[in-house]
Formats: C-alpha cells, sequence, structure tokens
C-alpha cells in the first residue's frame, strides 16, 4: 500500500471535517492505494459513537463519503460531487473493535458520472456497512477551478 497525500492541507480556510489532520473535531482520516481501491484506517473516538460503544451511522456513511471523493482524485485524476449515497448497514460497528477499514473502487465511470463501491469492516475484519456512492465528475479544468484540485501526481510523494 502507498500512503497519499492531502494537498488541501496548505490552502488557507481548508478544514474539511472527514480528511482534514488539523479539525479536531472531524474525522481526521488519511488514505492509501492499493491496487485499484483506495483504502483509509480509522481509529474511532468514543465522541463519534451513535448508541453506547457503536460508531454512529451518519458517521459511517461520512467515511464512506469521504472515501469516495479520494477515489474520484487518485483514481480518475478529477474532483466531483456526491448525488447519491446508497447505504447498507449489515452490523454495527464496536468503538471497542477498534481501528476501522475502508476500502472503495471506481465500479462504473461514464461521462460525468462516477460511482464508486465502499466497504466498510470493523476491527476484526468483519463486513459492517457498505455503499454505493455516485459522483457528478468534473472535467480536470472545472476541478481546479472550483475545487483547488491539485493535479493527480500531488497526492503522491516525490521518490
Amino acid at each position: 500500500m502507498k500512503k497519499l497525500k492531502n494537498p488541501f492541507e496548505s490552502i488557507p480556510g481548508y478544514n474539511c471535517f472527514g480528511c482534514s489532520s488539523s479539525n479536531h473535531q472531524g474525522l481526521r482520516m488519511t488514505f492509501y492505494e492499493d491496487g485499484d481501491e483506495v483504502v483509509s484506517e480509522w481509529d474511532p473516538d468514543p465522541h463519534f459513537q451513535g448508541y453506547i460503544d457503536i460508531v454512529h451511522g451518519g458517521i459511517q456513511c461520512t467515511l464512506m463519503d469521504e472515501i469516495g471523493s479520494w477515489t474520484v482524485f487518485v483514481k480518475l485524476h478529477t474532483g466531483g460531487f456526491t448525488t447519491k449515497l446508497t447505504t447498507r448497514f449489515r452490523k454495527p460497528v464496536l468503538i471497542s473493535d477498534g481501528n476501522v477499514t475502508i476500502r472503495a473502487r471506481v465500479l462504473e465511470h461514464r461521462s460525468r458520472i462516477a460511482e464508486i463501491d465502499v466497504k466498510l469492516y470493523n476491527g476484526r475484519g468483519e463486513l459492517c456497512s457498505e455503499a454505493l456512492v455516485e459522483y457528478a465528475v468534473l472535467s480536470p479544468e472545472k476541478a481546479v477551478a472550483i475545487m483547488n484540485f491539485p493535479g493527480p501526481e500531488a497526492f503522491y510523494d516525490k521518490d
């Protein structure tokens, strides 16, 4: 697995709830590339719980939406916006189980729409939630103008 850089961190005012390392109320997700997938390992803090010891369903959706966005950045080399998020909760995600693993891949990309398949596993490696995330994909020019998209090379360290 290859660690991905967050090239947005240097933009003034950047404070993404999902991936900003400086948003102490946020998820502070980090990402890796593993073949055709984008992967995140996330350690759930107790303040993200819904019911006792269970990661809130809305937080799970946010984790899956955020990694979907990063999949568009890294795999499609542009930016986009979520248009639909269809989620299936299979079993509770217990905070006490430790790190959650989220894996995403492009399922289909046609014209301006991309479908991203996302799976969320608990600390024991069991599939707990999954989502089909649909994105409106921007042209590279619009991604630069609207989202400050830095280009695909910005997500990798120069080796």
